[in-house]
């Protein structure tokens, strides 16, 4: 009866762990919509400036590719 109790418990720990972790993905974002979110997130750092930003975000609205942008 408590081994029963036990893994009953264990598995609503677990129910609830996967629960919250699902809640709290990327999943429901498209492709463009994570690529916004990390260039913003770098942004935010520091790691690029506001020219890099934009200049990387504007394909991603425009569908243009990444070497239309680069020149060649």
């Amino acid at each position: 009866m408590g081994a029963l109790m036990i893994l009953c418990l264990g598995g609503l720990i677990a129910l609830g762990v996967w629960v919250s972790r699902s809640l709290r993905s990327d999943r429901g974002q498209t492709p463009v919509d994570r690529a916004d979110t990390l260039l913003a997130e770098r942004f935010a750092r520091g790691e690029i400036d506001g020219a890099e930003f934009t200049r990387s975000r504007e394909p991603l609205h425009t569908g243009g590719s990444s070497s239309s942008r680069s020149g060649r």
